[in-house]
């Protein structure tokens, strides 16, 4: 099976789909995120402190473009997509799915927005981000998932009906 990437805002609900996902297609799960703060030995928001946005956002993109994803579901960091060499590797790998979120429900999930280990400028709300990087979201996109008002299990019911591959 080819390799499926969830991309998506912050609380779009990529590591629990995707989590959800790879049980419902017998393949395994990683989060890109989880590799970066292995790799790095900190969390998301100490790395972000260490070496400010545009640090973090290289080594996303260097740790992204040297790993190797084989059939499995793989949920990247809402910033991964400002990664040019890594979205082209995942698209090469993958089927890369946007999981869309109305900024109203994500208002809602992200009240820790600032203890998330988001890559954002200070000062930029909610909806300036998802203003910012949703061109790059349809962007790298095969497949665009409306989750707004869904619970996981529907975007993965909906999600497995598209990628036609349940085993």
């Amino acid at each position: 099976m080819k390799s499926i990437t969830l991309i998506g805002m912050p609380g779009a609900g990529k590591s629990t789909i995707g989590v959800i996902l790879a049980k419902s297609l017998l393949c395994d799960f990683t989060d890109t995120d989880l590799i970066i703060q292995k790799k790095a030995g900190k969390s998301l928001c100490a790395i972000l402190e260490e070496k400010g946005t545009e640090g973090f956002l290289k080594l996303e993109n260097d740790i992204i473009c040297g790993e190797s994803f084989e059939s499995c579901v793989i949920a990247t960091g809402g910033s991964a997509v400002y990664g040019s060499e890594a979205m082209a590797k995942l698209r090469e790998i993958s089927t890369v799915i946007f999981l869309d979120v109305s900024v109203d429900e994500l208002e809602k999930r992200l009240s820790n927005i600032k203890t998330r280990g988001v890559a954002m400028k200070k000062g930029t709300t909610v909806r300036e981000l998802y203003k910012e990087r949703l061109p790059l979201y349809q962007k790298y996109a095969d497949i665009t998932l409306d989750c707004t008002g869904l619970t996981a299990e529907e975007c993965v019911n909906r999600l497995v009906g598209k990628v036609g591959c349940r085993k």
